[in-house]
């Protein structure tokens, strides 16, 4: 058999290949998935990938398979871990946040302001694979992000290492950063600003950046170093892949949230615009695009930690004790099987996805002012969103879904911006939204089509 592409999510726990065919010709087809464990871990990632392709084979019948082109979006090795220092935390700092988050890193260091020694202590031992520089308006303050690129060179020199750096501050500093750097013999890139006047945030520069270090990194980091003897396309961050997916859908679906609830974290996408009631009442600027990484909310790798954040209510919804609770939890399997197991995962799942929802949205606030009492809005408004979209192993292949998904909208206090519980709930069936996301720019014709239909959408859109 030969198909037009493969598309692979290598994650924590599971490998998932994909097959697809027609994405250039207007009549797209999803061949079929196959599946592994992750053998990152065994010192090489062929060994999943060939397992998952294998997967592919038996369950389709295939004696051989042949493909044009081979892409994958990875979360193994832990993804992509940066650093970032900006000005002031809940301006530049948090621009800087958001456009590593929404390209797919993961936030493993944060300095606001002028930086001392000990963080630049802190910042080498966080292992950061980019370091993410930012700080002042454009033709504002220009001390802090000179000052802070001074002592991230001089701190990566004496410890002998050479991790690129993005900046995105002051335009008025891109010349003087980058010959602070070039001086020490490391690599920099400049990009647009990420914050260049108040209540302004300009991302997109910035994540694309972003994940195409990530390519470079991840095909060097440990037990990925031979992926590109399998994958002769574009490699991208499973959450960077996932959020370009739900960029395409908005276009069919108007403004929406992904949950990904996987095995090791539990990440959420929102594409969505501020309602205008809302809008009055910010008092801080959200991005459009905007993605949260939880990485102590997953059902296997870190399922103990939901377990401990939501012990009563599970205990309460299993009918169990301390006991038996923590004897079901160290003894569930990353892919659950008997009606006791697919049982407990939907309530990880649930509690995952409201612990998870709770950390992305926004919410109202009430303040004291001369005026007297004032009510406010602070974070990402999600009240405007129509769809809300699940992916990932527990909500694609566990029966119970969308009701998963229902619970968790319906699990706010009021006070939450968080999606009307009469929002549309969609599944990603096929669990193809990662795949299709590392394929989006190449065939958005096409990805866009195999999305719908693994929604159950199709006839809605042509």
């Amino acid at each position: 058999m030969r198909v037009e592409v493969l598309s692979a999510e290598i994650g924590s726990t599971t490998t998932v290949v994909s097959a697809f065919t027609g994405l250039n010709t207007g009549e797209p087809r999803f061949l079929g998935q196959g599946s592994a464990p992750t053998s990152v871990e065994s010192g090489d990632v062929r060994i999943g990938l060939e397992a998952a392709i294998e997967s592919l084979k038996a369950g389709r019948g295939w004696g051989s398979l042949a493909w044009e082109r081979f892409s994958a979006s990875s979360s193994a090795t832990g993804g992509l871990r940066m650093s970032v220092h900006g000005l002031v935390y809940d301006m530049t700092v948090k621009a800087a946040r958001e456009a590593a988050l929404g390209a797919g890193a993961n936030i493993c260091n944060i300095t606001a302001g002028k930086m001392r020694p000990r963080d630049a202590e802190r910042m080498i031992a966080s292992r950061p694979n980019i370091i993410l520089i930012a700080g002042g308006v454009d033709y504002g303050e220009r001390d802090t992000a000179l000052y802070n690129g001074e002592l991230i060179a001089g701190a990566l020199s004496a410890a002998g290492l050479r991790i690129p750096i993005i900046y995105a501050g002051n335009i008025e500093n891109g010349d003087e950063i980058g010959e602070i750097f070039r001086a020490r013999e490391l690599v920099s890139t400049v990009v647009e600003n990420v914050y260049p006047r108040i209540d302004e945030l300009v991302i997109e520069p910035t994540r694309y950046v972003i994940q195409q270090l990530f390519e470079e990194h991840i095909v060097n980091a440990p037990g990925m170093e031979h992926i590109r003897d399998l994958v002769n396309g574009r490699i991208m961050p499973v959450p960077g892949a996932v959020m370009k997916a739900a960029q395409l859908l908005r276009q069919e679906l108007g403004d929406l949230i992904v949950f990904d609830i996987g095995g090791a974290t539990t990440d959420i996408h929102s594409v969505c615009s501020d309602t205008p009631e809302v809008s009055r009442m910010l008092i801080a600027p959200e991005p459009e695009a905007k993605r949260t990484v939880e990485g102590d909310l997953g059902l296997y790798v870190n399922r103990r930690q939901v377990m401990e954040q939501a012990a009563r209510e599970l205990k309460l919804s299993l009918e169990t004790n301390d006991e038996e609770l923590r004897a079901c939890i160290k003894a569930l399997p990353p892919m659950p099987k008997s009606d006791a197991e697919q049982r407990l995962a939907r309530e990880l799942a649930f509690h995952a996805g409201r612990l998870a929802l709770e950390r992305h949205a926004g919410r109202y606030r009430e303040l004291y002012s001369l005026a007297g009492k004032q009510r406010y809005a602070e974070g990402k408004d999600l009240t405007g969103i129509g769809a809300v979209i699940g992916t990932g192993g527990s909500l694609s292949r566990l029966p119970g879904g969308e009701e998963t998904l229902r619970r968790i909208l319906a699990s706010g206090s009021g006070r939450e911006l968080y999606p009307p519980p009469e929002s549309r709930v969609l599944l990603d069936r096929d669990y193809i939204m990662a795949a299709l996301g590392v394929l989006a720019e190449e065939y958005p014709a096409g990805a866009t089509a195999l999305l719908c239909r693994s929604l159950g959408i199709e006839d809605e859109v042509q």
